[in-house]
């Protein structure tokens, strides 16, 4: 694995942990404070910058599966995040299907996280 790819690697875990920080909190709380936002956003910037990295360091073309299924979740979360930031701003309650979404699209987001490892072990072998 080449350098770029390492650090895409790097990267895309520390937005797993800011993402798991970001949806714990809003999933708990049942509400978007400013910490939640803070971290959600934190892991949107950490997945784009991994995302970049992982297509100038691979040696495939960027549309694989797996690249289909990472930019999916990661518009899932850009979304989710979006709508996590409206909602903040106009200071209105967070709606059911909200919390809903969030759960759903961190759920998508920890998959393609997990295929990707998978491959890239399978790989490795």
């Amino acid at each position: 694995m080449n350098s770029t790819l390492i650090a895409g690697t790097c990267i895309v875990t520390c937005a797993l942990i800011s993402y798991s920080i970001a949806v714990i909190t809003e999933q708990r709380k049942m509400a978007i404070g400013r910490f939640g936002l803070f971290f959600f956003t934190l892991g949107v910037l950490l997945d784009i910058t991994a995302t970049i990295f992982m297509i100038i360091g691979s040696k495939n073309i960027p549309i694989t599966f797996h690249g289909v299924l990472g930019y999916s979740a990661l518009t899932g979360m850009l979304i989710d995040a979006i709508l996590m930031w409206r909602t903040w701003l106009r200071t209105a309650p967070m709606a059911k299907k909200l919390h809903l979404f969030t759960r759903i699209a961190y759920a998508w987001w920890v998959v393609a996280y997990f295929a990707g490892g998978f491959i890239a072990m399978t790989k490795a072998v």
